[in-house]
């Protein structure tokens, strides 16, 4: 059979099993076993253990159950309460400054705890009704948490980038610093956009809040301060050299928990129960997404539909921007329904050679991958955060939390313009810091 008809028949047969409802790990297994069977024989599927253990087989790996372990101990605490307070206390002379506030409480929060539905509930539980209190339009008070919260996978230190990194084999560490550049543009776009929303609803009295003192100004920094020392000694420990991503990455989650037991008095045994079993129950999940990726990404290229699809594309005589924009979009769409880890495991063993064949930066493409699993998850049907939302402020419809968001999900558009027009907004720091990619 043709390969690239073979590609087709897979990803259909992909998509139905998907959307019959099994897990994403579970659905890749099903589709990868039945096509080796069909197409190899049943000797076939002795390799499979082999491959799935294998791609587990990865230093690399450690340190995303240690991210998770770091984020679930500051997502456990007030950490996201406190820092909303403390931005809050420090902007509220800036115009605009408590949504400028909240955008960057998710984005520091987000930072620290890589979870989007986290950053969304910690921030928003406070950051909502506060500016609903204050005059702030509905929509721009829940779309401008729902969109923050979605820059937890693209600021450092960021879960996907690393998925992104195993199954690319790019270096983790420029991948992170290629993320901090667009992921500030964006936390500007956003601030931009809710002040001027705001302005142009004829609130703009609510632009100005009141004032603080000295002393509350300062009282609560020894809360927030260690957190945020953490993560810059992380990425520090990790660009200076002194340790690999994993091992910062333990480092890290040790210090988170002893802080949130010393500073937010987190010593209940049940308590730190509920944060390692919930890390592990996320690790697992993800782990097993990736060892079932790899046998997918093995019957994809045992039955060379990987490379067919390569070789197509390359005798294609398209722009290669139009070739960007047509990947885009298909991003876009298996942003709407499925997880960003999944989407970048299945789709990256695919996509890669396909674009540094058109002379694309795996290092920038990784940050247009991101921010298109931005848009997902502000965007229906699935639109983990718009729920999440809903959940903590029922009172403000799903359609209201919806029309809030789509401007925002405007600004990711316009941020991978900006990236494509100009790429060096992600590769300038990696660049500088690590030197020019070889």
């Amino acid at each position: 059979m043709d390969p690239l008809l073979l590609g087709a028949i897979v990803a259909v047969s992909t998509i139905i099993v998907l959307f019959s409802g099994v897990s994403v790990a579970v659905g890749l297994l099903i589709v990868s076993a039945g096509f080796l069977i069909a197409f190899d024989g049943m000797r076939s599927l002795e390799l499979m253990p082999e491959i799935f253990f294998g791609k587990l087989d990865n230093f690399a790996l450690l340190s995303i159950p240690m991210f998770i372990i770091m984020g679930s101990a500051i997502a456990s605490t007030r950490a996201g309460g406190d820092l909303y307070e403390a931005l809050e206390r420090w902007l509220t002379r800036i115009p605009g400054g408590l949504v400028i506030s909240n955008l960057g409480a998710c984005a520091l929060f987000a930072a620290m705890s890589g979870s989007s539905p986290a950053t969304c509930a910690a921030i928003g539980k406070m950051g909502i009704p506060e500016m609903r209190k204050r005059g702030y339009p509905e929509g721009v008070a829940a779309g401008s948490i729902a969109a923050g919260g979605t820059l937890g996978i693209l600021i450092p230190p960021s879960v996907t980038m690393i998925v992104y990194g195993i199954a690319t084999e790019t270096s983790i560490g420029r991948l992170f610093l290629a993320g901090v550049v667009p992921g500030l543009m964006l936390v500007g776009l956003f601030m931009g956009w809710s002040i001027y929303s705001t302005w142009r609803s004829g609130e703009a009295s609510v632009l100005s809040a009141g004032t603080y003192s000295w002393r509350e100004k300062f009282e609560i920094l020894p809360r927030v301060l260690p957190f945020l020392a953490i993560i810059f000694g992380v990425l520090y420990a990790m660009y200076g050299g002194i340790a690999t991503p994993s091992e910062t990455a333990a480092v890290g989650a040790l210090l988170c928990l002893l802080i949130a037991m010393i500073i937010y008095k987190l010593w209940s045994p049940k308590a730190l129960w509920v944060v390692l079993r919930d890390s592990t129950r996320e690790s697992v999940m993800i782990l097993f997404i990736i060892a079932a990726a790899g046998v997918f990404s093995y019957m994809l290229s045992s039955l060379f539909i990987t490379q067919s699809i390569a070789e197509w594309i390359g005798t294609l005589e398209v722009n290669r921007w139009v070739l960007m924009a047509t990947i885009n979009v298909f991003l876009l769409i298996a942003g709407f329904f499925l997880p960003p880890v999944a989407v970048i495991l299945m789709a990256a063993p695919i996509l890669l050679p396909i674009i540094t064949t058109a002379g694309f930066d795996p290092i920038w493409f990784a940050v247009v991958l991101t921010i298109n699993m931005e848009i997902g998850l502000i965007s229906p049907p699935v639109g983990l955060n718009l729920y999440v939302i809903n959940g903590i402020a029922p009172d403000i419809s799903l359609k209201t939390i919806l029309l809030g968001s789509l401007p925002y999900v405007a600004c990711m558009v316009f941020a991978i313009v900006l990236l494509c027009a100009f790429p060096e907004l992600a590769t300038w720091l990696p660049d500088m810091v690590m030197g020019e990619a070889r």
